[in-house]
């Protein structure tokens, strides 16, 4: 699971009163807002739970009024996400600090794929949402089965459509329902036989099992 190692952090200066967004990394000050968001990018398995952090600053003299997050805007017209039905019962906002959010999103969706955004407003001003967010990739797994051709050896490939955000991942292997395996690798060697069939999982994650591939498929 591949995590961008690299933080985002864009400020809005505030400018004899007048609100002026500006691409500014890594500037806090008194007269500063700004957000970091703690991913730039994050890949997770369908059916799975993520966690989706920033954290903001803003002139000590500002009161926060409201905080949210959202995926939609028009206008600069944003929708909070837990007010969306799609999310009914899947979301949840976190806070550790004053200073930081969490959104939860949980039994994730492929339809949950697009970028996400944290916004909050003070009595004096409010963050603009047409800064880059964290993106969020949801993938499935599926076994692939090399070569295609008959063979005596055969190698299993437990593949997704992203790098998984787990610096570490161990892949899990089934044969026939019942669990033969596990390693760090995501390529699994077998010998051929007609009748058995594979899946494959990612630890911590064995209930989010890949279709089964029986290899009659692939002789």
């Amino acid at each position: 699971m591949n995590l961008s190692n690299t933080s985002i952090t864009l400020s809005l200066i505030m400018v004899s009163g007048i609100d002026q967004l500006h691409f500014v990394s890594g500037v806090v000050g008194e007269s500063c807002m700004n957000v970091t968001y703690t991913h730039q990018s994050i890949c997770a398995l369908k059916g799975s739970t993520v966690d989706i952090s920033c954290f903001y600053t803003h002139p000590t003299w500002h009161n926060v009024t409201e905080v949210s997050w959202f995926n939609k805007w028009e206008s600069g017209v944003t929708k909070d996400l837990s007010l969306n039905p799609e999310y009914a019962d899947r979301l949840e906002y976190h806070q550790q600090t004053e200073k930081d959010s969490t959104l939860r999103i949980t039994d994730l969706r492929e339809s949950d794929s697009t970028e996400y955004k944290f916004r909050f407003t003070t009595d004096e001003a409010r963050w603009g949402y047409s800064f880059p967010g964290t993106t969020l990739s949801v993938t499935g797994s599926q076994v692939e089965v090399t070569p295609k051709w008959r063979s005596e050896l055969k190698t299993l490939s437990c593949i997704t459509t992203c790098t998984l955000s787990n610096p570490n991942p161990i892949y899990i292997w089934y044969k026939n329902g019942q669990r033969l395996d596990e390693s760090t690798s995501d390529q699994y060697n077998v010998s051929s036989n007609y009748e058995d069939s594979y899946s494959c999982a990612v630890k911590g994650h064995e209930d989010l099992r890949s279709p089964a591939v029986c290899e009659c498929f692939f002789n």
